[in-house]
C-alpha cells in the first residue's frame, strides 16, 4: 500500500492534502462542540481569537507589501467584519447544540449562498443549470431541516442557517475587494472585532476553565494553522476544482466522530439532504470551470472554509489567492 508521503509526491497531492486539511478541521470542531458543553460560545470565540493572534501578528510582520492598516475599501471591510463576527459566534453555537451531521449539511449550503449572493455583489451571470442546482440544493437544506417534522426548527438550526449566510457574504466581499485591500487587513479587523466584542460579553458568560480546556482551544488554534497550510499546499498541487469538493469529506468525519464522542445516531434524512447540498454544490463547482460559463468563479475562489475570523485564512498565508482573475473572453 503507498505511503502518505509517495501519495501526495503522486498526481493525487492535491486531493490528499485537501482530505487531510478538512480532516484536521473536523477534530477543530469535534473540540468546539465538547467545549460548547460547558462553555459559552461568546467565551470558546475569545480564546480561539486570543490564541491565534500570535500567529496573525506574525503575518502582520511579514508582509511585504507597503502600506497601513487603514482600509481602503472601509465600508465593505467593515461589512465583511460584521460578517465573519456573526458567522463565529452562529457556528460555533451550532456546533455546541446541533449533531455534527447536522451543522456541516446546513453549512455545506455555503457554495449555494455564494452563487445567489455573487449575482447584486459581483455581478455574476448565473445561467439555468447553475440556477436550477442552486434551488436543488436549498431543497436539501430543507430536508435536513424537515419543518413541521419532529422537535421543529431550534435555535441551534437558526444559528446555523445565519451563520452560512453572513459566511458566504464575507467570501462574496473577498472576492470585490480582495485585489484592492492588504491581506493583512482582511486578517486583522476580524480577528479584532471578535477579540473586541466578545471580550466585552465575556465577563457575563464566563466560566473559569481548568488547564485541560485551555489546551484544547491551543490545540484548536494548531489545527486550524496546520490545515490551512494543508489547503494551501493543495491548491498549489491541483487545479480548483479537484480540491473544493474535498470540504464535504467533513460529512464522514460527522458521522464517524458524533458516533464515537457523542452517541449521535446517523439520521437518514440529515444524510440525504446533505447527499442533495453536497451534489448541488460540485455541480456548481464543475459548471464554474467549464470556460465561459462564470467570470469570477466565486465558488472556485472560495479557498477556505467557513470564514468565522478567529484563526488566519488560508489566503492570509498565501495572498495571491484573493486576487481575482481577469474576466474570460466571450467565445
Amino acid at each position: 500500500m503507498a505511503s502518505f508521503r509517495d501519495m501526495t509526491q503522486s498526481g493525487f497531492a492535491g486531493p490528499v492534502l485537501a482530505l487531510s486539511a478538512f480532516a484536521l478541521f473536523s477534530v477543530h470542531d469535534v473540540i468546539i462542540k465538547t467545549l460548547g458543553e460547558s462553555y459559552s460560545p461568546v467565551q470558546i470565540v475569545f480564546f480561539s481569537v486570543l490564541l491565534g493572534l500570535p500567529l496573525a501578528m506574525f503575518i502582520l510582520m511579514r508582509d511585504p507589501t507597503d502600506g497601513n492598516l487603514f482600509p481602503r475599501r472601509p465600508g465593505w471591510t467593515a461589512l465583511r467584519t460584521v460578517a465573519s463576527v456573526i458567522t463565529a459566534l452562529c457556528v460555533f453555537y451550532a456546533f455546541s447544540v446541533l449533531p455534527l451531521t447536522q451543522t456541516y449539511a446546513i453549512l455545506f449550503a455555503t457554495p449555494l449562498l455564494i452563487t445567489v449572493l455573487s449575482v447584486p455583489l459581483l455581478g455574476e451571470r448565473v445561467g439555468l443549470r447553475r440556477g436550477a442546482a442552486v434551488v436543488v440544493g436549498l431543497v436539501g437544506v430543507l430536508i435536513v431541516l424537515r419543518p413541521g417534522q419532529g422537535d421543529g426548527l431550534s435555535l441551534g438550526h437558526f444559528a446555523a442557517m445565519a451563520g452560512a449566510f453572513a459566511s458566504a457574504l464575507a467570501s462574496i466581499i473577498i472576492r470585490k475587494i480582495g485585489s484592492e485591500e492588504r491581506n493583512v487587513v482582511l486578517l486583522v479587523y476580524p480577528m479584532m472585532a471578535n477579540l473586541v466584542l466578545m471580550g466585552a460579553l465575556l465577563p457575563f458568560v464566563y466560566e473559569p476553565m481548568p488547564l485541560a480546556h485551555l489546551g484544547g482551544l491551543a490545540l484548536m488554534a494548531a489545527l486550524a494553522l496546520v490545515a490551512s497550510l494543508c489547503v494551501i499546499a493543495a491548491y498549489k498541487r491541483a487545479p480548483a476544482f479537484q480540491i473544493a469538493p474535498m470540504q464535504y469529506s467533513q460529512i464522514i468525519w460527522a458521522v464517524i466522530f458524533g458516533a464515537l464522542f457523542f452517541g449521535e445516531r446517523v439520521d437518514l434524512l440529515t444524510i440525504a439532504g446533505a447527499a442533495v447540498i453536497i451534489a448541488s454544490g460540485i455541480y456548481i463547482v464543475m459548471r464554474e470551470e467549464k470556460g465561459n460559463v462564470s467570470d469570477n468563479r466565486p465558488v472556485l475562489a472560495t479557498r477556505t472554509r467557513t470564514d468565522t475570523g478567529t484563526y488566519p485564512r488560508a489566503s492570509a498565508l498565501s495572498p495571491e489567492q484573493d486576487s481575482a482573475p481577469p474576466p474570460r473572453p466571450e467565445p
